[in-house]
């Protein structure tokens, strides 16, 4: 997955009002587009190296998108709105072994009255939903969490998919770790421990959990290892 535009490279300043981020680019402060509403827990310290783009869109109030955020000298992607891209393009190129290269992929699939999934699949006559959540926390070197604060929503993504499960679908949660130095996995139970018991009877419903680590360079971000959850 791409960027739109060329990164810039500054420093990180502050993060305000959750969707504004001041940035340091040469000697001007750039308040910039921060697409990620969660809390983004260990990656806010002023004087962080950090990446911008600038946005095609000339109608938009805020020209520049914070995309990468350096955490102790590691790339971290904290656009939640690359996730999927990242995902679809994994898909499309079969990178995601678990479907085959001739597998139908739909993205933003309704389902029920008030739930949209990100992926739907048909695989070999199999229907497959996929919930992707964005992981960026790293308390402990080489490990990945999520979430990083508690999440109404991904609790509600759980409870669909274990319905889905019981309607015949095959059901996926994928942890994209937009992170390259992270081996391990887990939920972060002490933040929300209502997901994690919701996620431990998912598991016995028999939701499937994946999780990728990811790999960045200055054009974009692509899925890289497979890396198994702690339980």
């Amino acid at each position: 997955m791409n960027f739109e535009n060329p990164l810039i490279s500054g420093v990180f300043i502050k993060r305000y009002k959750r969707f504004f981020a001041d940035i340091k680019v040469k000697n001007k402060i750039i308040t910039v587009h921060c697409p990620n509403t969660g809390s983004m827990m260990g990656l806010l310290n002023s004087n962080n190296r950090a990446w911008i783009s600038k946005s095609n869109n000339i109608n938009r109030k805020l020209k520049y998108t914070l995309q990468v955020i350096e955490d102790n000298g590691n790339k971290v992607g904290v656009n939640t709105h690359l996730t999927n891209k990242i995902v679809l393009e994994s898909l499309q190129k079969n990178y995601i072994k678990n479907f085959s290269k001739n597998a139908i992929i739909k993205s933003e699939v309704k389902f029920g009255k008030n739930t949209r999934f990100d992926f739907f699949i048909i695989d070999n006559n199999k229907k497959n939903f996929i919930e992707v959540k964005n992981v960026t926390l790293s308390r402990v070197k080489g490990l990945a969490e999520f979430p990083d604060s508690v999440t109404a929503r991904g609790a509600k993504h759980i409870n669909e998919l274990i319905k889905a499960k019981k309607n015949g679908y095959q059901c996926y949660l994928l942890y994209v770790i937009q992170r390259e130095d992270c081996n391990k996995f887990a939920i972060a139970k002490d933040i929300d421990p209502e997901y994690e018991k919701l996620l431990t009877v998912g598991i016995k419903k028999k939701i499937k959990i994946l999780c990728y680590d990811c790999k960045f360079s200055l054009k974009g971000i692509k899925l890289n290892n497979l890396i198994k959850i702690q339980t």
